[in-house]
């Protein structure tokens, strides 16, 4: 291959172009990015909302100087006849092999006064989706409208920066997707307990500058409106290209488009009837295709689903929560509603299949641990699910190439780098690798990993093993 394209500026299409070349790819390698910055994880834009990380803190490493990286630059049309793409400014570019991470864009609801005759948010409507829409909120009060992931992820998050919070969820659950009704439960008092106000079970009726109208008749003052909606699949140039097209870029297992010259994935992608991907998803995709086009791979498979919120205070898990269940499963569930712990676990086969738990920060990270790897779950599920130490010998829980960090993708390889290197602490590592740094959930592995390797007197061998897992696997 002489050229791959990749249209997408985001954390999925430079991890692409990162893997591409640390797998030997060496031929021309293009990105095309429509914001004016470079890739940065989205991820963390709630914590530049609240004013902990500052904008430049997201950047995600320089590619290799190999890759071309053109920002500000959108693509508007496929010419697959001649293989080119074509972008606004009039520039074409030539593919061998094109590659489309085109993400997601915010859905907007049908909210009288929400959007203007030009077709553009009304006066203090805003989303969340690019660095851009991160800038800090002018004075007043805030409403949240959703109470999905990233809904309560920016409640929560503005609440911290002191600002005065109401979310507006309209069914009576927050997370509905993602958790159960106790987990939710948990977590709409945890939100209470911040001072954040909620309104669920409310539907917004009528949008104006400051003021939202739910369908109760209750006016609320909004001196922003946030709209954590959810998302819709970036499918534009791909219907242009005339591809194959449901709810987002329909794709094998190759990743394929129906053009066999043209890829797709991450959030614009339909993989096996699925669409949306977390971000660690999606970093699975890049590694996968990675590995596709360079002829060491030969197909994507899914990693489990595995989902933890940034709720500042929080720890939280949640574990395929769409899966089914059957009878046979055994279920074994862990409530202490005075400390805020709740767990529920559906076993099969002696391993975890589908759940939530909910604090404290090591059985998150050790529940998390053991579903990743679909390993067996240990005889004492009471001390599991408490958070007690135990060692989990069956499993490979800080192998050089799992993640102890998903808000900045830090494997233990890199922690252990950091730490040979004079990172003798969890505040040295944070400032050397930024685990730590996004939700904080990773912060209790990262104090474990230094005792074992200030234990071991050195930066410690591959694979060392730990009492308290972390989350997934990855890429370097």
């Amino acid at each position: 291959m002489s050229g791959v394209v990749i249209v997408g500026g985001g954390p999925a299409a430079h991890r692409l172009a990162h893997r591409l070349h640390a797998l030997g790819h060496r031929d021309a390698v293009t990105v095309i990015g429509a914001e004016p910055r470079p890739a940065y994880n989205r991820a963390l834009l709630g914590s530049v909302l609240d004013g902990t990380l500052s904008a430049d803190r997201l950047a995600l490493p320089a590619l290799p100087a190999t890759v071309r990286t053109l920002t500000g630059a959108r693509a508007v049309s496929i010419d697959r006849a001649r293989r080119t793409v074509h972008l606004k400014d009039g520039r074409e570019l030539p593919y061998d092999v094109l590659v489309l991470a085109t993400g997601a864009r915010p859905r907007i609801p049908d909210l009288p006064g929400l959007v203007t005759a030009r077709g553009r948010l009304a006066e203090g409507a805003r989303t969340l989706r690019t660095a851009a829409d991160s800038h800090p909120l002018p004075p007043g009060p805030v409403v949240v409208l959703g109470g999905g992931v990233l809904g309560v992820e920016s409640a929560l998050a503005l609440r911290h920066a002191g600002k005065e919070v109401t979310l507006v969820q309209r069914s009576g659950r927050l997370m509905q997707r993602q958790l159960d009704g106790p987990a939710s439960h948990a977590l709409a008092q945890w939100a209470r307990s911040r001072d954040v106000t909620l309104h669920l079970g409310r539907r917004a009726e009528e949008y104006a500058p400051g003021k939202l109208v739910l369908d109760d008749g209750q006016v609320l003052a909004a001196g922003t409106l946030l709209l954590c909606t959810g998302t819709q699949p970036e499918t534009t140039l791909a219907r242009a290209g005339d591809l194959t097209v449901r709810d987002g870029i329909v794709v094998d297992a190759q990743l394929r488009t129906d053009d066999p010259l043209i890829h797709a994935m991450g959030d614009c992608a339909q993989h096996t009837d699925v669409t949306g991907t977390t971000l660690i998803q999606a970093w699975d995709q890049a590694e996968a295709l990675a590995r596709i086009l360079t002829g060491t791979g030969t197909a994507y498979v899914p990693a489990r689903h595995l989902l933890r919120p940034r709720v500042r205070g929080m720890d939280i898990v949640s574990l395929a929560p769409q899966a089914p269940e059957r009878d046979t499963d055994t279920a074994v569930s862990l409530r202490d509603a005075a400390r805020g712990r709740y767990a529920r676990l559906a076993l099969r086969d002696g391993r975890i299949h589908t759940g939530v738990v909910v604090g404290p920060a090591a059985a998150v990270a050790a529940v998390s641990g053991l579903y990743a790897r679909d390993a067996p779950v240990p005889a004492d599920l009471l001390a599991l699910l408490s958070g007690a130490d135990v060692p989990y010998a069956d499993t490979d829980a800080t192998a050089d190439d799992a993640v102890a960090c998903h808000c900045n993708n830090v494997t233990f390889r890199r922690l252990r780098a950091a730490w040979a290197g004079g990172a003798h602490d969890s505040q040295a590592l944070a400032r050397a690798t930024r685990a730590t740094t996004g939700c904080g959930g990773c912060t209790a592995v990262v104090r474990r990993l230094c005792t074992t390797l200030a234990a071991a007197g050195g930066a410690g061998p591959a694979g060392t093993h730990t009492a308290v897992d972390t989350a997934g696997g990855g890429t370097p």
